[in-house]
């Protein structure tokens, strides 16, 4: 019966856990401010990590970001190395995730959506209305 939350899991969820404590509380790089780690994921034999993360400031600014993370890399490992109870710390690549970017694309659609029923729905309501009272709509 395979478990309900395997290894590759626990280690995926610590990693996080340690690396945007790590984002937050350690790391001096100014561009790394506003950026949070949404997801990691870990390759079946442990020996990278796909670190997601997202931006809460204005787009534009990944390449910025993808060279702050690399120069931030190795000392996010050793922080990893240190807290982690892997034997071998996985090799760190970072993507930005899309996620939160389409959610708010979405929302915005969706919201303009609504707007053009609901102005659609009332010219429609007025004309029934006059309708009724026997003018021509």
């Amino acid at each position: 019966m395979p478990r309900d939350f395997p290894r590759s899991r626990r280690i995926e969820d610590q990693i996080q856990r340690i690396l945007s404590d790590v984002i937050r509380d350690e790391l001096r790089d100014p561009r790394l401010t506003g950026v949070f780690i949404t997801a990691v994921r870990v390759a079946k034999d442990l020996g990278v990590a796909w670190v997601y993360y997202s931006v809460l400031r204005a787009e534009g600014e990944s390449q910025d970001l993808s060279k702050a993370f690399a120069s931030a890399a190795g000392f996010m490992r050793s922080k990893l190395a240190k807290q982690l109870t892997v034997r071998r710390v996985p090799e760190l690549r970072f993507e930005l995730d899309e996620t939160v970017r389409k959610a708010s694309s979405m929302d915005r659609l969706i919201a303009e959506a609504r707007s053009r029923d609901s102005n659609g729905a009332d010219a429609a309501g007025r004309a029934d209305d006059n309708d009724e009272n026997g003018n021509d709509a």
